[in-house]
């Protein structure tokens, strides 16, 4: 039987951004981005990389749709769709020791 949740169908989106900080308008910008980000479930994975965990790539393709909306008028953003399993493969190293990736926190479904 296929299991609901596994390592190729579960997905993460990842959130990739260079916005410009040079005024006080795209301060705000970029800090109401960051907060949007926030407010959908992402979490701070770097400076200016967010990622989140989706159960679904129809739920990711959500997430990705809100994030499209909240996108500022300037500055780059790139968005990412990897399964788990390409996830999980992620080396991560903290000055020259390797760390492991954070497990994802649990989130309630409610269908």
């Amino acid at each position: 039987m296929f299991s609901r949740l596994n390592q190729y169908r579960t997905m993460w989106v990842l959130v990739f951004f260079d916005l410009p900080t040079d005024t006080k308008t795209h301060r705000k910008a970029a800090a109401r981005f960051r907060k949007d980000l926030l407010d959908d479930g992402f979490a701070m994975f770097q400076f200016s990389i967010y990622m989140r965990h989706c159960p679904s790539k129809e739920n990711a393709l959500v997430h990705i749709k809100r994030t499209k909306r909240a996108l500022p008028k300037h500055g780059k953003v790139g968005i990412m769709q990897i399964t788990d399993k390409q996830f999980g493969m992620i080396e991560l190293f903290i000055g020259q020791k390797e760390t492991l990736p954070e497990t994802p926190s649990q989130q309630l479904e409610l269908f």
